[in-house]
């Protein structure tokens, strides 16, 4: 199996589809930039994804390129799915993984946001 190379934007991945409506997810909340859908192999009863519809590899790439508008709207948007996913008050995480060795596999920046258990202590 070829290894996926995550310094380059692949147009095919599995985020890009979504984004172009070609794959089906669990939409928490769209706006013109961003999409917040369910993960679908959580690993905590709530775990939501939020991507930028841009075409964007990892945070730093996303912090740097993306306008001010895609990077204000992309952040609202994290508050608003913690809103409604009812995690203000007994807690969440937010990661995101960038390159290899920090596990990530999909060369789209994305966030997840975990809750409504006890995650323990980070890596």
């Amino acid at each position: 199996m070829n290894q996926l190379d995550l310094n380059a934007y692949h147009t095919d991945n599995i985020f890009a589809r979504m984004i172009r409506k070609e794959l089906d997810c669990r939409l928490v909340l769209e706006t013109e930039h961003t999409m917040a859908f369910h993960d679908a192999f959580p690993v905590a009863p709530v775990h939501v994804l939020i991507i930028p519809k841009g075409k964007y590899i990892k945070a730093d790439d996303f912090f740097c390129d993306a306008s001010d508008d895609e990077i204000l709207d992309w952040r609202r948007v994290v508050a608003k799915v913690i809103d409604i996913m009812d995690l203000k008050e007994s807690g969440y995480r937010l990661v995101c993984n960038a390159g290899a060795d920090a596990g990530q596999v999909i060369p789209h920046f994305h966030m997840h946001v975990l809750g409504k258990k006890p995650l323990g202590p980070m890596a």
